[in-house]
């Protein structure tokens, strides 16, 4: 069956959902040597991602993996991704299967995926905070969901963590307004704001908000001896590290991390072990599969060098790289960190006056802002009732992507 593709602009701008073929004909038979599939480029917050719809693709499986796979270039052992869409980083190599849902709390389904630069992997453990800011929108000019006349309310079912994420923001006739004087750091301009809600984020991967009912422990890792941590899952898992422990200030650059000698080796035995002390996944499973998770945050207190408003210093590594900025889903793991006692963060935070005020996170491109809402203050009694940050987003482009036929398995067409 051929792939159509509908022009989703002028479909949400006209609301008259009928599809245009693609452009050359040839494309649309069974002998051509690529498959157009629908698909839109979309920034959310500091990352891309290839956005589908879940019934332009086949079932969950092989088949479906290959055809992502090749549509953003990978695996590609010069970790370039020429050959596809994404760009090479682990904040460029992401993909989001949207649907209509049956779910009684949402209007949408998401499945993210974390596309692997180098692998022929696809990691569906966990979300992507930055990415679930374009759901809203991209629902919206898909036209998926009903809206009043200036504003959205979207509420998302996150299918690879069961929660719910609730998307806000401004309209314009009936479309994302896009002018605004919100800045997000990492990303050049001002926008207008997305106000994203993640209900009852704790345990999103592993069940529990603190997966080994401990604030703080020493972590065993495969030659290279004890590290103190502390592990919590928020949104998605991560390991929180002191900075000093890895011989850093906490102010090294990504390139600096990226250069510095036996670091991103050392940083990835130590999240292979607490992949495995969080019961995330098996041994191999960590070292081939699932090299996504836990995400290790390494932290340290704010200096002089940062504003009165900064309660603690982050540099991030995703998927054996360093993060330019920070993720959201790393950014509120540390806001509910930050506030229990005992832990790694708790103890270099610099609290606010007003406890009121949202937590800031200072990170290589700027600073993060979020509001943590929080039960408990031991262990036994600790729980994230909500955590809400703001971010941005825009459709960048809309259309199909070509797939090489060879290079996907024979169900993909079917």
């Amino acid at each position: 069956m051929p792939y159509r593709v509908p022009n989703a602009f002028l479909i949400a701008l006209q609301r008259h959902p009928k599809p245009r073929p693609s452009e050359h004909p040839k494309m649309n038979t069974t002998h051509s040597p690529q498959i157009p599939l629908r698909a839109v480029f979309m920034r959310g917050g500091t990352s891309r991602a290839l956005f589908f719809r879940a019934e332009d693709l086949p079932p969950a499986g092989p088949a479906r993996d290959s055809m992502i796979l090749s549509a953003m270039g990978s695996p590609d052992p010069n970790k370039r991704q020429l050959d596809g869409m994404g760009a090479g980083t682990s904040s460029t190599s992401k993909i989001a299967i949207i649907a209509k849902s049956n779910h009684e709390d949402a209007d949408i389904d998401y499945t993210f995926g974390q596309v692997s630069v180098d692998a022929p992997v696809i990691s569906y453990k966990g979300n992507c905070g930055n990415i679930s800011s374009a759901v809203g929108p991209y629902a919206v000019e898909e036209g998926l969901v009903e809206t009043s006349d200036d504003q959205a309310t979207v509420r998302i079912h996150n299918t690879n963590t069961g929660k719910i994420i609730v998307a806000r923001f401004a309209l314009q006739n009936g479309l994302p307004k896009l002018d605004g004087d919100f800045a997000l750091d990492g990303v050049a301009g001002t926008a207008a704001p997305i106000a994203l809600s993640f209900l009852a984020p704790g345990g999103s991967s592993t069940g529990k908000t603190l997966p080994t009912g401990k604030a703080r422990e020493v972590l065993e890792t495969d030659g290279f001896g004890a590290i103190e941590v502390s592990l919590v899952d928020v949104s998605n898992p991560i390991a929180c590290i002191h900075a000093q422990s890895l011989d850093l200030t906490g102010r090294e650059s990504p390139a600096e991390i990226t250069e510095t000698p036996g670091l991103l080796d050392k940083i990835e035995t130590i999240r292979i072990a607490a992949a495995v002390r969080m019961g995330i996944c098996s041994l191999v499973e960590a070292q081939t599969t699932m090299r996504n998770l836990p995400q290790i945050a390494i932290v340290s207190a704010p200096t002089d060098q940062d504003s009165p408003a900064t309660n603690i210093v982050l540099r991030m590594i995703s998927t054996g790289q360093a993060h330019a900025s920070s993720p959201i889903t790393g950014g509120m793991c540390l806001a509910a960190i930050m506030k229990l006692p005992g832990s790694v963060a708790h103890e270099l935070a610099r609290a606010n006056n007003d406890a009121s005020q949202p937590l800031t996170i200072a990170h290589p491109s700027g600073t993060l802002a979020l509001d943590a809402d929080i039960s408990g203050s031991t262990v036994d009694d600790f729980s994230v009732n909500a955590v809400t940050v703001f971010r941005t987003a825009r459709r960048l482009m809309q259309g199909e992507v070509m797939v090489p036929r060879h290079r996907i398995s024979d169900d993909a067409e079917g």
